[in-house]
């Protein structure tokens, strides 16, 4: 399919419909060989509540955004590269159903759709797509995952002390490593992780050990190799920063009987 809508006019007619959604605030998308494949509305989970989000299937990125006005605008671009995804279905839940993970090294995330049928068809073009583009570069899979974060309303108390409850005046802070919702005093550290970002991230207490364990560990291992390394030049780490900023938006109380990953949006099937 990829080879039968690649450079042909309708393949150029909705990758530009997509660029116009996005407006200024999102990138060029065309590229010569870029394919669009497919889109629908999936649930993702964000961390103040689940909110419904446009994504678009190219053969070789997942871009995804939110939704202000269906089919004419969308804000908060990601751009995904499907060589760094990993996909992992995952249990329906009383209040989830047909989720699933996708992983990145530098964020990961839970999608649910409307449907099992639609699970299986976005899983299986992801797939298809992520099996190709590994074929045709020779990279191996991604093994190394950023975790994804738990949302806030998951728990009324830090997951690392047991003790501090959240509240209006006692906010809740996410480890960038582990992905539990902590408090103030179990996360006051900052630690530099390249792979995530350029500048050190909020950490709980726990994982600052670990890493810091980790790092005297590596620098340990490669101190008497530094006077054959010297000369090798270091490589900079990617600096993107896919935080979801619409996110963060002013929290709402959940009602107790709230059901998580519902959607009454209709599927788009896949292009063909």
């Amino acid at each position: 399919m990829v080879d039968h809508l690649a450079n042909t006019e309708i393949n150029s007619q909705r990758i530009a419909a997509v660029e116009n959604c996005f407006g200024a605030s999102g990138q060029p998308l065309a590229l010569p060989g870029r394919v669009l494949l497919g889109e629908g509305i999936l649930t993702k989970e964000c961390r103040k509540k689940p909110k419904p989000r446009i994504f678009f299937l190219f053969n070789d990125i997942l871009v995804y955004g939110s939704i202000v006005i269906n089919k004419r605008k969308y804000n908060s671009q990601h751009i995904i590269p499907l060589e760094d995804v990993t996909l992992e279905t995952l249990p329906d839940t009383l209040q989830m159903k047909n989720r699933w993970m996708i992983k990145t090294s530098k964020k990961s995330f839970v999608v649910s759709a409307a449907s099992l049928t639609e699970r299986k068809e976005w899983i299986s073009h992801l797939e298809e797509c992520i099996k190709h583009l590994l074929t045709k570069t020779g990279r191996q899979p991604c093994t190394e995952h950023a975790a994804p974060w738990i949302p806030d309303k998951a728990t009324d108390i830090c997951m690392r002390c047991t003790q501090t409850k959240f509240s209006t005046l006692t906010r809740r802070h996410h480890c960038r490593k582990c992905g539990f919702v902590v408090c103030a005093d179990c996360s006051r550290q900052r630690f530099l992780m390249p792979r995530l970002s350029p500048k050190p991230l909020r950490v709980c207490n726990l994982c600052y050990r670990q890493l810091l364990a980790e790092k005297k560990e590596t620098e340990a291992d490669r101190r008497p190799m530094e006077p054959m390394r010297s000369a090798i030049q270091g490589y900079e780490p990617s600096s993107g920063d896919d935080s979801d900023k619409s996110d963060d938006e002013k929290a709402e109380q959940w009602p107790a009987d709230t059901e998580f990953y519902t959607s009454e949006v209709s599927w788009s099937s896949f292009h063909s």
